[in-house]
């Protein structure tokens, strides 16, 4: 499999260049750029997308080049967009070790921590105080406040998805069930108990193979197996060999399959919610009473991901006029252009597109993807604008990491090997990466 596409698998779980230039140099992340053109001022800003939503992307920054310019005459906006994943990384960190590059970048497959602890990136939490063109009483400070780091705001999101772990209410009726507290080994039990309990017998979870759950599990326990800072991966410890056994085991007793199972044959679902239209839409697709979980094991609110981050370069002749183009892209004006993707930084922008939703609902209008009509009561709706609200848990996941805990761990699930043998391939491979 080519790495992009991997890559792009791994961007789900938690996502020669080619550059689309919309006025800008054609060279991505340019060491030598001019600083005024005219009378107007050269913001850069530059960005990798996976091919998959390259156009999406060129849709959204063409419309944001377009609308800021409007707003701001005397800039003039240069986005120069890649598709070449390793070369960015590889261009734009030796432009910025060099003090030269763009002003703003997109950072989410970038070293972050060595940026910062090397003073490379702005800290943009003073002009953000600063803005009065920001309603910062409106931003989604449960999603900015997690995403800092040594106390500073050195990536900037503009949008969100959330994982979201769902169950089918109807079965749940009568299961005494703390989402709360629950482990994976209540999880099995209770699934057991669960999927012998109707006419036929239903999976926990289908669909995916082994590694994956394994990978998602990793994901969202990130930081207890990888130490990025002090560049040490824990792999080889009993919390990883026993959750590799876990998964094997509750596949091995049928409590969950690889193989595809049609809508209401499952009775869990691990999905991404990519937006407000998303906890309606996707969830009563899955179920026709969905019921909002915890996963097992897990602690606090859903677990965010964000597909981009934009950073600005602390050497930049430019930050005042940089920061306007974050600004723009925080405003509501910036949040409510239709290519954005992804939830609103803004609690407004969500909670009129559910409250939109919600009156449709009502009135019998709403359909779904497939033309039904969902039942969503108005406690749901609460419910809803909750779980965006409360949503908290964030980390820096390296998919490369994620990448060689599932190439490996299938010699253990397809019984080559042991699970620790697997655990010390996977923590030598771990470890010699996070070392390069």
């Amino acid at each position: 499999m080519k790495k992009w596409l991997y890559m792009i698998f791994i961007a789900i779980i938690m996502t020669s260049m080619t550059a689309c230039s919309f006025g800008g140099s054609e060279e991505m992340a340019n060491t030598e750029k001019m600083v005024s053109k005219g009378k107007k001022t050269v913001v850069t800003l530059a960005l990798q997308e996976w091919p998959s939503t390259m156009q999406k992307s060129s849709e959204f920054f063409r419309t944001v080049e377009k609308k800021f310019e409007e707003k701001y005459p005397d800039i003039d906006l240069q986005i120069q967009i890649s598709e070449d994943y390793e070369k960015y990384k590889k261009t734009t960190n030796a432009a910025l070790l060099s003090g030269k590059g763009p002003d703003i970048f997109e950072i989410s497959s970038l070293p972050i921590d060595d940026y910062v602890s090397k003073k490379l990136l702005l800290n943009m939490d003073e002009s953000m105080g600063q803005d009065k063109t920001l309603n910062k009483s409106d931003l989604q400070m449960n999603i900015l406040d997690v995403m800092k780091l040594n106390g500073g705001m050195y990536a900037m999101p503009i949008g969100f998805s959330l994982r979201a772990f769902v169950g089918d209410g109807d079965i749940l009726k009568n299961a005494n069930v703390d989402d709360k507290k629950w482990t994976w080994k209540e999880f099995e039990e209770t699934s057991k108990k669960l999927g012998k309990s109707g006419t036929e017998r239903r999976y926990a979870l289908a669909n995916d193979p082994p590694e994956v759950l394994l990978q998602e599990m990793i994901v969202d326990k990130y930081s207890e197996f990888v130490d990025h800072t002090a560049k040490k991966a824990k792999f080889d410890a009993p919390l990883f060999i026993e959750a590799m056994k876990q998964i094997k085991k509750m596949y091995d007793d049928k409590v969950m399959t690889s193989e595809p199972a049609d809508i209401g044959k499952q009775m869990f679902c691990s999905t991404v919610l990519q937006s407000p239209a998303d906890l309606v839409n996707g969830l009563h697709q899955l179920f026709s009473n969905p019921k909002l979980l915890q996963k097992p094991e897990q602690t606090g609110g859903a677990r965010i991901i964000t597909t981009s981050r934009f950073a600005i370069q602390a050497k930049s002749s430019v930050k005042e006029e940089a920061w306007k183009v974050i600004a723009f892209l925080l405003s509501e004006e910036g949040q409510s252009l239709q290519e954005r993707q992804g939830f609103s930084m803004l609690k407004s922008v969500n909670e009129t597109q559910l409250n939109d939703i919600q009156k449709q609902v009502n009135s019998g209008t709403y359909k779904l993807p497939d033309g039904r009509a969902p039942k969503v009561s108005d406690e749901e709706f609460t419910q809803f604008k909750q779980f965006i609200r409360t949503a908290n848990n964030f980390t820096k996941v390296d998919g490369s990491v994620i990448s060689i805990v599932g190439d490996e761990s299938r010699s253990f699930f397809s019984e080559q090997k042991s699970p620790e043998e697997v655990a010390k391939l996977i923590q030598n491979k771990a470890t010699t990466f996070l070392n390069e």
